[in-house]
């Protein structure tokens, strides 16, 4: 399929799960997981209609940005954060999703531009402790929220996660259904963002309240397919 063909077969797929649990399809968007893939990619999926896209490589990222500068594009960082690259970050994104200690959302606040809007921030939780994989646990979401909600030009919008692939879909949708909760407990009503579900999870995480699903090898192919 071309990007354009896939792009319109995912949609598809969001509006039948969330028919199938009741949601409104308007209410899950459609990240496009552009690390790796050229600058051309993400021109033909914005031609499509997408404006969201995903980049977990901070300097890849911003040598795109800079060929698609006449675009309306909506960068998220997703990636793992690097202190050296916070200034980066916090100039060149509407979005980080991965931020999992206090000290890395102090940089983005103090580095963050005034003339910017706040940085909307998600926290990633590694809900299913594994030991190669970056977040915080569970039992210290309630605090790093509080503390990051606290930080100038930064908004706290919700949380992140990576979970253990897994093939069983009640097993997929367990990691999800324990962070949502978890969520609901901190009782903080800005929280409503919940960026999770990827390409062999999707409809686990739209069942379990996912509001933003972040999309790669669907969209564009494996890293080793040719580029359209």
């Amino acid at each position: 399929m071309t990007i354009a063909q896939s792009i319109t077969a995912i949609r598809s797929q969001i509006e039948e799960y969330c028919h199938e649990c009741k949601r409104n399809p308007k209410n899950v968007l459609l990240l496009a997981v552009s690390k790796t893939k050229p600058a051309s990619d993400i021109a033909t999926a914005y031609q499509a209609g997408l404006r969201h896209f995903g980049e977990n490589y901070c300097q890849e990222a911003l040598l795109k940005q800079q060929k698609l500068g006449a675009y309306d594009i909506t960068w998220h960082f997703i990636g793992p954060i690097q202190s050296n690259k916070t200034k980066l970050i916090a100039q060149y994104f509407s979005w980080v999703h991965s931020v999992d200690s206090l000290r890395i959302a102090k940089r983005l606040s103090e580095q963050r531009p005034d003339n910017l809007p706040p940085l909307n921030i998600c926290l990633q939780v590694n809900v299913s402790g594994e030991q190669s994989k970056s977040g915080i646990s569970l039992e210290e979401l309630p605090a790093l929220c509080s503390a990051v909600a606290a930080l100038p030009r930064l908004k706290l919008r919700g949380v992140m996660a990576i979970p253990a692939p897994q093939d069983d879909y009640e097993q997929q949708r367990l990691p999800y259904k324990i962070l949502a909760q978890a969520v609901v407990n901190l009782n903080r009503p800005e929280l409503d963002t919940f960026s999770y579900g990827m390409t062999d999870d999707l409809k686990a995480a739209i069942t379990e309240g996912a509001t933003i699903v972040r999309i790669g090898t669907a969209l564009f192919g494996s890293r080793e397919e040719l580029s359209r």
